[in-house]
């Protein structure tokens, strides 16, 4: 059986030409700064984002914490929208590697604005954490693929810069918010202090991201880096995957993004499913399944056995991703199973229905009963 995977756009594989680029870089010892490749990825990319200098990370995860650290210390507090990945679905980083508490804001669609932040930034007083930095994500992911406008940013770093916060930007799909909304990276950059952005995404390469700044945070953040685990040696293969990326893939994510929205056209008009179209703006796309139905989680593992991978990301919500493996036959094959596997009937008795595991992105702990099995502990990218 074929496999149409939409679970997301991190179970790309190199292409040809990535594959030929990786076995021909240059390398060296890049902890040492003697990487050729990486030292050309870095500061492609600090061009590129209008930063005075970036450094190369294994993930984005690790790029996001290594930013945390440059503006936070221990007892130090963030403000971030409730859904946001640097607090939620990166194991609890924030805390265990730099002391620094959460504060979450309930947003629109992932996306955070000034209204909601007055009155969230703490008074000096011993009682109290110090506020110290705004985070946004941009595109939103449990936010459905939200990218922040320009005007939108602006007014949410001048109000963050006039507060005496510094602004971070888990920039996880950058390149696709920038091909939505018609700026360049380095004009949505410009309004922030640090941005990471995420290369094994929408990019298409096996692993990587950069985190760039200005010259003292990146100096601050190679050093936390190290402590990371993250200092690499060789790495010239993967940032060459990046420099690859960075000549063949961007152009085209606009493809991604219009494959989303017709995936969308179809499953919306699929009975059994809600579906707000007009919400997708780039290639993620959040759908609801019926109750009367099932759940998410019973409705991927039935899509799944007939070849066509999602995530359950709620007890009723489902994500699809398209990206550079997936073709426009892809998608309409994937629309078509999705009707096919709901008009079949409900997969399983109300009883088990109602025990089934909601997936890693739904509100609170994933529950600990006997349904859960591993096919249904889903990637969190």
């Amino acid at each position: 059986m074929s496999i149409i995977d939409l679970r997301s756009d991190t179970v790309t594989k190199p292409t040809p030409g990535m594959r030929q680029a990786i076995a021909n870089a240059e390398v060296g010892d890049d902890m040492s700064g003697e990487d050729p490749t990486v030292n050309r990825l870095e500061a492609r990319m600090a061009e590129l984002l209008g930063k005075e200098a970036a450094v190369y990370a294994c993930s984005g995860t690790q790029s996001n914490q290594m930013g945390l650290r440059v503006h936070c210390r221990p007892g130090d507090e963030l403000l971030i929208d409730e859904t946001g990945h640097l607090a939620n679905y990166e194991a609890g980083a924030p805390a265990a590697l730099s002391g620094i508490s959460v504060r979450f804001v309930k947003g629109n669609g992932g996306l955070i604005d000034v209204p909601l932040l007055e009155g969230k930034v703490r008074p000096d007083d011993q009682h109290y954490a110090v506020t110290r930095l705004v985070c946004v994500e941009n595109t939103t992911n449990l936010g459905g693929g939200r990218a922040y406008s320009l005007p939108h940013m602006q007014r949410l770093s001048n109000w963050s810069w006039g507060m005496g916060l510094k602004v971070h930007a888990d920039g996880a799909r950058l390149f696709n918010a920038a091909e939505a909304q018609g700026y360049s990276v380095g004009q949505f950059a410009a309004l922030t202090d640090t941005i990471s952005v995420c290369l094994s995404k929408g990019l298409g390469c096996p692993m990587g991201a950069i985190l760039a700044g200005t010259k003292e945070a990146i100096r601050h953040a190679r050093r936390s880096r190290k402590q990371f685990g993250g200092a690499l040696r060789q790495s010239g293969m993967m940032a060459a995957a990046a420099l690859y990326a960075l000549d063949h893939h961007v152009e085209r994510l606009a493809e991604d993004h219009a494959a989303a929205k017709e995936f969308a056209r179809e499953v919306a008009q699929t009975p059994g499913v809600t579906l707000d179209v007009s919400a997708v703006e780039t290639n993620l796309v959040f759908f609801e399944i019926d109750p009367t139905w099932g759940t998410a989680a019973q409705f991927v593992r039935e899509l799944g056995s007939q070849g066509v991978r999602m995530l359950a990301l709620g007890p009723q919500r489902v994500r699809a991703v398209t990206h550079l493996d997936v073709t426009a036959d892809d998608i309409r094959v994937a629309a078509k199973e999705v009707a096919r596997v709901l008009a079949a009937g409900p997969a399983v008795s109300s009883e088990t229905s109602s025990n089934a595991a909601a997936g890693p992105y739904a509100a609170g702990p994933l529950p600990t009963h006997a349904s859960v099995t591993p096919d249904r502990v889903q990637s969190r990218n």
